[in-house]
């Protein structure tokens, strides 16, 4: 057979190109539509597949006959001429040979029940009446055949054509097996054998089916089949439900017959109808879903235990219990909590709903030994370092001068009223391993950063000045260093003044427990003078000396840990902390916690501002790129994990934040009853900038002292760096005054300052601070002043007098001049000048006062643009200064 479209291979199949389609994409059988080209083996293929199998299931278990029907189903194989007779043959010979299991089934004789659907698929005429002798005849044929399938290939050639006249087609259209019913294996092909049996019609029967289900000739097969279409529709309306139908159903889909009680019969186009073709074989999908079902498991009881911090996030605490997100919210909102996924509940709250779920909440304890730990050296990796020496003394007793001799720099230059104000550490070569100097202020007010500068030292240079002895701040000094358990090296200064008197210095230090060696004591003494350099080498040998009876040594191979001496905020760097390594090497690069802030080292500068890469032991450098200023005094540690970094920085944090509200929080309580008694409490609010850590800290601990049980001081807010806007902004909105410490604002802040009506005060010198707010403490200022007028003189004429410049004579209208008062000369009522009286003259004498209605000649310091008519007033200022309260 030649190649054929797919529309003419369904023509004579008599079935319909959607049908066929889907029968060739079972078989594989690639094709786009009805229009595609199919070649002869695959046109072989596809009727294989409808009529073979059709003939394997239409047997109908019925009484035998005689074996003579078989020769007159032979008869009728010689019929077929063409070639597609011949191969119809062939194909039902297939067919037969293939058939796997015909004993086994049986079909029911069931009457015609079909829906529109299926009518439309199976162009056939229907006939009431049922030929049951030729069914049989055609049963018993089919038998024997299967019983020897051999013998009926060879019989066709054979068998003579008599019994072709005994053959009526017409009859066995009407008798056709359309009321046999077979179901396929496969549900989506049940229309698809039903068109097959309708198919054989218009072919020839092959030889030993001389009853076959062919009425139709293949020519009229298209007109045929419509007609038959419609007249099978309106049968099938006119016929009554039967009530019992008997269908049996796939292998591949059910396992059992399934008997439908109901009037309509459900068959193989009504299930393709439920679903779209092609996709019969995926009906495993709702199944999947149903099968999937989330087993919902009780944890252990071990298991069931949960760790939170503060507040926990609710999508983390639903995930850590295993439940759903919107679950745990539905259960907060039913507890009257309105919280989203990504809201954050307290310990309490977070306990409560863990409850309901069977979950205990346990408070989670921070660990910070874990993460920072500190381990213990081998002796064999200790290295030799240089010494860590702490210079203190009384204020203005030449420690400061004295560092710079050494190390050959002028440090007091820069130090504002040549005091030294900030802690400074400097790396001096001496000897083999070198020096360390920490310079602390002597002043009263930080007390503080010499007892920092105590703790982190190996020895203290005490210097005391010869021509002054032993002061206060000398004996805080002792104190200190016997706190820190370090040795105390006595260092005279000023020895070449004439009233120096060094063994004057010794008696007073004896008496506080320092006995020189010179007096059979431990206490190393140099007499010293820092501003010709006598005894400086002395002293440093001393030092290096004291070094190697202490076997000073630390392992260089380990992070680093060190403290951190003093700390700023620098406009273009940022935070900066001056830091000195105790244990280990720091390098750039490092990640390090210091106190409650974290970074990574972006650059390191050491003591002379050179850029560096790795300070071992003893080494102070400055560093770049905390998160924050850290306090001067934390220590900082390194880390190799910046992740760990930021959970200790901010365990520190949450701790600091918790104690002061805590803090705040008992003050308040505590004096609320004494506001109560004793009335209203004055309080001076202050917001203190400084470059450093340490003036801020000194600062704030000498005006809190100031406190009394009248008035309060409060220190609401410091920080190091520049004044900035928020500081104004805070100022103004609790009435503060802003101190700033060797800082100062910009024009926007001034500005920002002078509309908000804030009060700022720039300060260099620590105790001049101090003392303004002492001043300030009643009146937010320094102290008042009130004017009191001495008398006004007229300018009547002007005379000019060498070396003395301009007098003007003039006539005292009210009250009295007098000699060396202040004068302010108005000019048509506005102030040109306010300055003070120089000379006052009547006419050749010097007078202390001229009274009212007297002439005098009167001389302005500096001033010589005086004209007639002016006004000049005489006037003094009386200063009132405030008192502290007691």
């Amino acid at each position: 057979m030649a190649k054929a479209r797919i529309y003419e291979i369904a023509k004579d199949l008599g079935v319909t190109n959607k049908v066929l389609l889907e029968k060739l994409k079972e078989m594989s059988i690639s094709v786009k539509n009805h229009m595609s080209v199919l070649d002869d083996s695959q046109i072989t293929d596809v009727r294989d597949a409808l009529l073979g199998k059709t003939e394997q299931k239409r047997v109908v278990e019925e009484k035998r006959v005689k074996a003579t029907v078989i020769r007159r189903r032979r008869l009728v194989k010689k019929a077929p001429e063409s070639l597609e007779a011949q191969e119809d043959i062939r194909e039902e010979k297939v067919g037969e040979v293939d058939s796997p299991e015909p004993e086994d089934k049986k079909l029911k004789i069931v009457e015609e029940q079909e829906s529109d659907e299926k009518a439309t698929e199976q162009p056939v005429e229907l006939k009431e009446e049922i030929n049951l002798e030729k069914i049989e005849k055609t049963t018993v044929e089919r038998e024997k055949e299967e019983e020897g399938v051999a013998a009926p290939r060879e019989k066709p050639v054979a068998e003579p054509s008599k019994p072709e006249k005994k053959v009526e087609p017409k009859k066995k259209k009407r008798g056709t097996a359309a009321r046999i019913i077979s179901i396929p294996k496969q549900t989506q092909t049940k229309p698809l054998i039903a068109a097959g049996k309708k198919k054989e019609k218009p072919f020839p029967a092959r030889p030993g089916q001389p009853k076959e289900d062919v009425g139709l000739d293949k020519r009229d097969t298209a007109k045929k089949a419509k007609k038959a279409k419609q007249v099978e529709e309106v049968e099938a309306l006119k016929k009554p439900k039967k009530k019992h139908v008997d269908i049996e159903k796939d292998n591949r889909f059910f396992k059992k017959k399934i008997t439908f009680r109901n009037k309509e019969v459900v068959e193989g186009a009504a299930l393709h109808a439920r679903r779209p073709r092609g996709k019969g074989r995926r009906r495993k999908g709702p199944a999947k879903v149903t099968g999937k079902t989330t087993l919902i498991t009780t944890p252990k009881a071990i298991k069931r235990r949960l760790k939170i911090d503060d507040s926990i996030v609710v999508a983390e605490l639903a995930k850590r219990m295993g439940v759903k997100a919107k679950d745990l919210i539905r259960h907060l909102i039913g507890s009257g909590v309105m919280a989203t996924m990504n809201q954050a509940l307290d310990f309490e709250t977070a306990a409560l709903v863990a409850n309901e779920f069977d979950y205990e909440v346990e408070k989670a304890v921070f660990e910070e030994t874990r993460i920072i730990s500190e381990e213990v050296d081998d002796p064999a990796k200790l290295r030799l370092r240089p010494p860590v020496v702490t210079i203190m003394g009384h204020v203005d007793h030449g420690k400061t001068s004295l560092l710079d001799v050494i190390r050959k720099t002028n440090v007091t230059s820069f130090e504002a009223g040549g005091i030294t104000q900030h802690i400074g550490a400097y790396y001096v070569a001496a000897g083999d391993r070198g020096i360390v100097f920490l310079d602390t202020p002597g002043h009263e007010a930080f007390t503080a950063m010499r007892a920092r500068g105590a703790d982190i030292t190996d020895m203290v240079v005490l210097v005391v000045a010869a021509d002054d002895g032993v002061m206060p701040q000398t004996v805080e000094a002792i104190d200190h260093s016997r706190a820190a358990d370090a040795p105390i090296i006595v260092a005279v200064n000023k020895i070449d003044k004439p009233n120096a008197e060094p063994e004057r210095i010794k008696r007073e230090l004896a008496d506080h427990g320092l006995q020189s060696e010179e007096w059979g004591g431990d206490t190393i003494s140099v007499e010293v003078s820092a501003k010709k350099g006598q005894g400086i080498d002395e002293l440093l040998e001393m030092i290096l000396l004291q070094a190697e009876v202490m076997e000073l040594k630390a392992n260089p191979d380990k992070p680093a840990r060190g403290h951190v001496v003093e700390a700023r905020l620098d406009v273009g760097k940022g935070p900066v902390a001056t830091v000195l390594v105790q244990s280990g090497t720091l390098y750039a690069g490092d990640t390090v916690v210091c106190g409650v802030q974290y970074g990574k080292i972006r650059a390191m500068t050491d003591s002379l501002g050179n850029v560096v890469d790795t300070a071992g032991p003893s080494i102070p450098v400055e560093i770049l790129g905390m998160s924050g200023v850290p306090m001067a005094g934390d220590e900082f540690v390194v880390l190799v994990d910046e992740k760990k970094a930021r959970q200790v920085s901010t365990h520190r944090l949450e701790k600091q934040r918790t104690k002061d509200l805590a803090k705040t929080s008992r003050l308040s309580l505590e004096s609320l009853y004494e506001q109560m008694q004793d009335g209203e409490v004055k309080e001076l609010d202050i917001i203190i900038r400084a470059d450093v850590q340490g003036s801020i800290e000194a600062l704030s601990d000498a005006l809190t002292k100031l406190s009394s049980s009248e008035v309060k001081i409060d220190i609401i807010h410091s920080a190091t760096g520049t004044i900035a806007e928020s500081d104004i902004m805070l100022a103004a909105a609790s009435h503060a005054i802003v101190l700033g410490f060797n800082v100062r604002p910009n024009s926007k802040v001034q500005e920002l300052a002078n509309t908000e009506g804030v009060d700022i005060r720039f300060y260099d010198v620590i105790y001049n601070a101090i003392n303004d707010i002492k001043g300030a403490i009643v009146g937010m200022m320094a102290s008042t002043y009130e004017e009191h007028l001495y008398g006004k003189a007229e300018v009547r004429d002007t005379f000019v007098i060498p070396k003395q410049g301009t007098i003007a004579g003039s006539y005292v209208t009210e009250g009295k001049i007098v000699r060396n008062a202040q004068v302010r000369l108005l000019r048509d009522g506005v102030v040109v000048y306010d300055g003070r009286l120089g000379s006052l003259r009547r006419f050749k004498d010097d007078v202390k006062e001229v009274q009212s209605g007297y002439e005098c000649g009167i001389g302005i310091t500096g001033f010589n643009d005086i004209k007639v008519g002016d006004v000049m007033e005489a006037y003094y200022e009386e200063e009132i200064k405030p008192k502290l309260p007691d």
